[in-house]
């Protein structure tokens, strides 16, 4: 196919969303719909983009949406990987790599994020990128889904942007820098020769003495469970444990928190989820990433 299929990419996203009702991505049903599935500004906002732009693309006068736009609709309508796959080829794009960044999230894990109302939950690819979070999951760490270039990669960001840890009571430092080298000792394993993976590595060991210095101990260790504390500045500290669900076909981990038991971690999270309905976690502290 040359160019874009304008009429063509228009049916699919307009199909797709009138197969959709707003419980499925969880919306609240609201006022009675004069027709079936999503309204076009829902749409929009699940892949945060604005509702004029996406109203062009269904109107077939729309720009060429870049690879992050596409991958954003694609999760927005819940599309399968076929689907997405066949989104980017109208689109003129190519398709992400399905079986290394886990670029793509399953309708059913989408599913699932939309339903843990009081349960922090994100998916990350295997170089600790935030694909996709939940409503508690920004409240408890800013909205992460933003972010570009290497700001992206949470190991990059908390070997070379000292503010990342400032949510991290500093006594927890050293295991935190540990455990993410060892993650990502693993993933190089897997994807060595992944120039993205091999120019991140190369730049960490040029301009963070302290990774470098961990790297050389040779530690590797996938994440699969693990114990977090954070200082929110809404709530104070919560004490968490996070288990990390991986996929075997693309790589990417569905991240669940949840309270230690034994602490007022849940009655702190309770109190978050209100806060964040009155719009009080807008500050500058609160929309910093960790």
């Amino acid at each position: 196919m040359e160019g874009m299929d304008r009429v063509a990419l228009a049916e699919l996203l307009r199909s797709r969303r009138e197969r959709l009702d707003p419980a499925d991505v969880g919306l609240p049903a609201g006022r009675r719909r004069r027709t079936p599935g999503l309204r076009r500004d829902e749409v929009a906002a699940l892949a945060s983009i604005s509702t004029d732009y996406y109203a062009r693309l269904e109107q077939r006068r729309g720009p060429h949406p870049s690879p992050g736009v596409l991958s954003a609709l694609a999760r927005a309508l819940r599309m399968t990987e076929d689907e997405r796959d066949h989104l980017f080829h109208l689109a003129d794009q190519t398709p992400p790599a399905r079986h290394s960044t886990g670029a793509h999230v399953s309708p059913g894990v989408l599913y699932l994020l939309d339903r843990l109302d009081d349960t922090p939950a994100f998916v990350m690819d295997d170089l600790g990128r935030v694909v996709v979070q939940n409503r508690m999951s920004k409240l408890v760490s800013g909205d992460q889904e933003q972010l570009t270039g290497r700001e992206r990669s949470h190991v990059w960001r908390w070997f070379m942007d000292g503010a990342s840890r400032r949510r991290v009571p500093r006594e927890d430092w050293e295991w935190h820098s540990r455990v993410t080298v060892a993650d990502l000792r693993a993933t190089v394993g897997r994807r060595g020769d992944d120039p993205e993976v091999a120019s991140l590595l190369s730049d960490l060991l040029q301009q963070s003495p302290e990774f470098a210095g961990l790297w050389a101990e040779h530690q590797v260790a996938v994440r699969r469970s693990e114990e977090k504390r954070m200082t929110h500045p809404e709530v104070g500290l919560l004490d968490l444990l996070c288990e990390h669900l991986t996929s075997d076909v693309d790589g990417s981990t569905l991240v669940l928190l949840h309270p230690r038991p034994g602490t007022d971690c849940r009655e702190k999270l309770d109190l978050l989820a209100v806060l964040g309905t009155q719009e009080l976690g807008s500050t500058k502290a609160h929309n910093r990433v960790t």
